[in-house]
């Protein structure tokens, strides 16, 4: 959206028709609210920016289908111009003219007529350029369907639009719809306020409604409907003094057949504007962020350069987008319908003034009128700005514009940097309530993604800390590495041919978080359809499953007006944490993911795996639902967001975690129920502390060795140079990578039958990985890493005279046939001594054979020990390196 500068928010209120209750629809399911029809298509209007056009900014739906749309407001008006200007020039009313023109001919080339143009809706910047308001009333009503007023005003209307009546387009009982009106409609409409200019007076003010239509009638068996006008009103002599090409104008606009009337697109060119459309450049399309074309073509710095050295006083709000200043007026404290309510636009009444009539005790009943409240007034309230400038007042001006090289933190950029750098330690849920934070968190990552890709790592860096809402939907995009001309290649995509997959489609979205009101409006199922069909007609080797269309709901969301990108981020998702979830057999690959689950269960829980064990939970019951929809099954769209904040910060294993984390919040309830309670408990999953789930995934997630979450059938190693920086700050050094992505040497993990997978309870870690944990010498050179990283205990249970014919260096000896008694416990030894005093550590356990190995680990995990590893391919894998080490003879 463009800058705020000049421009005001402000915001006006109406009614969408009410629907009956106990009518539903051919599915079945209770009728939409028209209310929701509305916000949904309102979408749309916030895409269509133009010099000419007032922005849309948000809409909110309150009670009894009450819906308050915001939108950019100017205090001037056309109808203001008129009173404070005697005479208007001719040139002035070319001008005027011909800018209104150019927000009409954007308006067509969207598809939207204005149909409401009257000199109240006609405003006037501080330069005193034309900006057309409510030009999107009519369409987001569905050319007046959802509302119980009428869309425009009598004055003004078309007489093709007068000459159909009053027939409501929703209703059946009044014969066959009234076709929608069409561009030449509001050319009749501005060619009436254009006649008021010139007369310098307004037209049928003081005549009936029934009048004034009948005159607008009359008017289809005249020739020259100007002179006609100018004569009923008295201002033939100022109409007969302006120059021909300004009554040409007129004439061409007044015309009663829309057959003969011009288009605004056609008048745009017409010679009486020779002389005024040299004036005006034409518009161009800022460019987005995912595009073919160069952002930085049209960049020019001034002939001045001090010109971009601000001023103290400058107004630095102003050069924010619209839609960034209102989303911090709402965090400042912003209250629409409070506002409303302030200026008596929003009456609130005692609910018995609301009754439809009263009834006496001598059964005496008076009745009331229909509640004026409930009609329509346009009236557009101004919002203060005020409280959000005094909240952000002692945020410097140089936070407004951050360098991106400089290595100090962001929020050292504000006079109040102590109080930001404690907001950084708050809840999330608070940081992204606080109005400073906001401000200074959206800048610095819109500054960051107008550089992408070039600072795709400081974005990363970035988001470690936190992702601001307002701009979630491009800050998962880059982290998802989306890049190139993403419409181009949506647009080439067949989504209209029917397939098989339809049918299940359309069954699935009317269930598809139908709480939310964006995604349960006739445009939010319309877009899940064209979305999800373009994911399955693009991915032939792959099938559509249910839980897809929830997998979607997030990206949908966040790019609710960029199908493209939502389709883009959406298809770079599924092949980094679900590759081959979706083929149409996928038992062996989610099979193999349950059974690497179950481990990690195991691996950071012993004592909840055993009991799972033990009353026959296992994660087949509950958790395929969790991982085929990354949690977006089980969780609201407001958790999501939070969860894949993170969950796009880290790799494929990143979800083990996250579902260990979930099992940790419910453990006590887990550990005291049984098989059938713990069914109960999973079927109405109880509520989850998001932000704590967040924070242990973090630190389950870097307790865990890479190659721990090993999977034959997870996505292939990307090509050379195709990476990029996940983890989670010093930490994540050590998981820069995916372990699927590193290439595959002798000491890699080798691939493993799933009957095998599953008969060991702990997981295996490669012997490339122990190496990089005990941090041994490679070439005669110490292995060290600055970041931090699992501590570690080698545990061989070979022979000892195995042992002392070479070992890995640090490991302890505990041969298995010592270590345990016949009925499973720990047999009390120095050497389990020693064991027990490195509890908590990761454990690998080495050994000749696998089996064995597992079995030791076996034995661990029942007594409870956490984070038990095997090694893949035992003591045999470590022999080529060179690295074992001999004990030196006692003498």
């Amino acid at each position: 959206m463009r800058p705020l500068r000049d421009a005001q928010l402000g915001a006006f209120t109406f009614f969408a028709s009410a629907l009956p209750h106990d009518v539903c629809g051919s599915n079945g399911l209770p009728l939409t609210p028209n209310s929701i029809k509305i916000l949904g298509r309102f979408q749309l209007l916030k895409t269509i920016s133009h010099p000419r056009l007032c922005q849309y900014v948000d809409i909110s739906r309150g009670k009894h289908e009450r819906l308050v749309v915001v939108t950019e407001h100017y205090e001037s008006s056309l109808n203001d111009f008129q009173k404070q200007v005697q005479t208007v020039s001719p040139e002035r009313v070319l001008q005027i003219a011909y800018e209104a023109l150019e927000g009409l001919e954007f308006m067509n080339k969207h598809g939207m007529v204005h149909r409401a143009l009257n000199a109240q809706n006609v405003l006037m910047d501080g330069k005193g350029k034309v900006k057309l308001a409510k030009f999107g009333l009519y369409y987001m009503t569905d050319h007046g369907a959802d509302v119980d007023f009428p869309i425009g005003y009598p004055s003004y209307l078309a007489p093709e639009v007068i000459a159909q009546g009053s027939v409501h387009p929703s209703d059946p009982s009044q014969g066959e719809n009234p076709l929608p009106s069409g561009p030449k409609t509001d050319v009749w409409s501005l060619g009436v306020l254009l006649f008021e200019l010139c007369a310098g007076r307004r037209l049928l003010q003081n005549i009936e409604i029934s009048e004034r239509l009948k005159f607008i009638i009359t008017l289809g068996c005249i020739d020259d409907i100007v002179t006609v006008l100018a004569e009923e009103h008295g201002c033939l002599d100022a109409i007969r003094e302006l120059p021909e090409n300004v009554l040409t104008l007129l004439r061409k606009c007044l015309i009663f057949l829309p057959s003969r009337r011009p288009t605004p697109a056609e008048l745009l060119v017409d010679p009486v504007f020779e002389g005024v459309s040299c004036l005006y450049a034409p518009f161009q399309q800022p460019v987005g962020l995912f595009s073919s074309s160069l952002r930085c073509a049209h960049l020019e710095l001034p002939e001045d350069i001090s010109q971009l050295c601000k001023d103290d006083d400058e107004e630095y709000l102003g050069e924010r987008a619209i839609d960034e200043v209102y989303h911090l007026w709402c965090l400042a404290g912003g209250d629409l319908e409070k506002e409303l309510t302030n200026k008596e636009i929003i009456q609130s009444k005692p609910p018995v003034c609301t009754l439809p009539n009263f009834l006496l005790e001598d059964g005496e009943s008076f009745g009331q009128g229909r509640d004026r409240s409930f009609l329509l007034d346009d009236t557009t309230v101004t919002l203060s700005l005020c409280q959000l400038k005094n909240r952000l007042k002692d945020v410097a001006g140089e936070a407004y514009y951050p360098l991106l090289e400089d290595e100090q933190s962001s929020l050292s950029q504000s006079n109040s940097s102590n109080e930001l750098s404690c907001t950084v330690t708050l809840p999330l849920i608070i940081r992204e309530r606080d109005t400073e934070y906001q401000l200074i968190r959206i800048i610095l990552f819109d500054r960051l993604l107008k550089a992408y890709p070039y600072k795709k790592n400081l974005v990363w860096k970035e988001a470690r800390v936190d992702i601001p809402p307002l701009i979630r939907g491009l800050a998962w995009a880059a982290l998802l590495g989306v890049e190139g001309d993403i419409q181009a290649k949506y647009d080439s995509i067949d989504k209209d041919t029917p397939i098989p997959t339809d049918r299940q489609i359309e069954v699935d979205i009317p269930r598809c978080h139908q709480y939310d009101e964006l995604l349960s409006s006739p445009q939010g199922h319309r877009k899940f359809r064209r979305v999800l069909k373009a994911w399955v007609v693009s991915h032939p080797d792959l099938v559509y499953w249910q839980g897809l269309d929830s997998l979607c709901a997030p990206f949908l969301w966040l790019n609710f007006n960029n199908e493209a990108l939502a389709y883009a981020c959406m298809s770079a998702f599924i092949p980094k944490y679900l590759y081959n979830f979706f083929l149409k057999d996928n038992s062996h690959v989610i099979q193999e993911y349950l059974t690497v689950f179950s481990q990690m269960i195991a691996f950071h829980d012993p004592e909840l795996s055993n009991h799972l064990n033990e009353i026959g939970f296992i994660p087949d019951l509950y958790a395929i639902p969790w991982f085929l929809t990354m949690f977006t099954h089980v969780f609201p769209l407001h958790k999501i967001f939070h969860l894949w904040d993170t969950l796009l910060l880290g790799n494929s294993s990143f979800p083990f975690c996250i579902g260990v984390a979930i099992l940790q919040q419910l453990r006590d309830r887990l550990l005291a129920n049984g098989f059938n309670e713990c069914i109960l408990l999973f079927s109405d999953l109880p509520e989850i502390d998001i932000e704590r789930c967040v924070r242990e995934s973090i630190n389950l997630f870097c307790w865990t060795p890479k190659s721990a979450t090993y999977r034959q059938h997870a996505q292939p190693p990307k090509a050379q140079g195709d990476s990029s920086t996940n983890g989670f700050g010093k930490a994540a050094n050590y998981y820069s990578s995916d372990y699927q992505d590193m290439p595959k040497t002798d000491l890699s993990r080798e691939p493993l039958a799933l009957s095998d997978l599953k008969a060991e309870v702990s997981p295996r870690i490669s012997a490339e990985d122990l190496i990089d944990l005990c941090e041994l010498s490679v070439g005669g050179q110490t292995k060290r890493s600055k970041a931090s990283k699992p501590k570690i205990l080698a545990v061989d249970i070979r022979s000892i005279e195995d042992f002392g014919r070479g070992h890995i260096s640090g490991s302890i000896s505990i041969p298995y046939s010592t270590a345990f008694s016949p009925d499973g416990e720990l047999v009390q030894c120095p050497a389990t001594g020693t064991l027990q005093s490195f509890r908590g550590r990761v454990i690998v356990v080495i050994s000749h054979a696998m089996k064995s190995a597992a079995m030791f680990a076996t034995h661990l995990v029942k007594v409870n020990y956490p984070r038990v590893t095997t090694l893949d391919g035992g003591i045999n894998k470590m022999k080529p390196t060179g690295l074992l080490t001999v004990p030196s003879p006692q003498i």
